[in-house]
């Protein structure tokens, strides 16, 4: 499989994930959505290091990735607490955020 085929998945998938941002109500949802539009990102770096022959964008993905473990612990503990209060996790309440 060639590395352009790797680069159209990744286009592919991070269409679907800001797709899914921008169509989706739920807080859950438009959480992983960002997280496949992050990983999408991670492909494409990685399929492009692998084109040009270098390692510089695989230690971009490796750092790409340290951000969004710390974005999913935050995130979600932040979702939950929201959660936990208001017993919903629709993100059209724009008061949600205000006390």
């Amino acid at each position: 499989m060639s590395p352009a085929s790797y680069v159209v998945l990744s286009a592919i998938l991070f269409s679907l994930g800001a797709l899914g941002f921008l169509l989706r109500r739920n807080a859950i949802v438009v959480f992983m959505c960002v997280e496949l539009m992050l990983n999408s990102a991670n492909l494409a770096f990685v399929a492009f290091a692998r084109i040009t022959g270098t390692l510089n964008g695989q230690v971009v993905a490796f750092f790409v990735m340290v951000v969004a473990a710390a974005e999913v612990v935050v995130g979600l503990a932040i979702i939950v607490t929201i959660f936990r209060t208001r017993r919903s996790a629709s993100i059209d309440e724009p008061s949600l955020l205000k006390y």
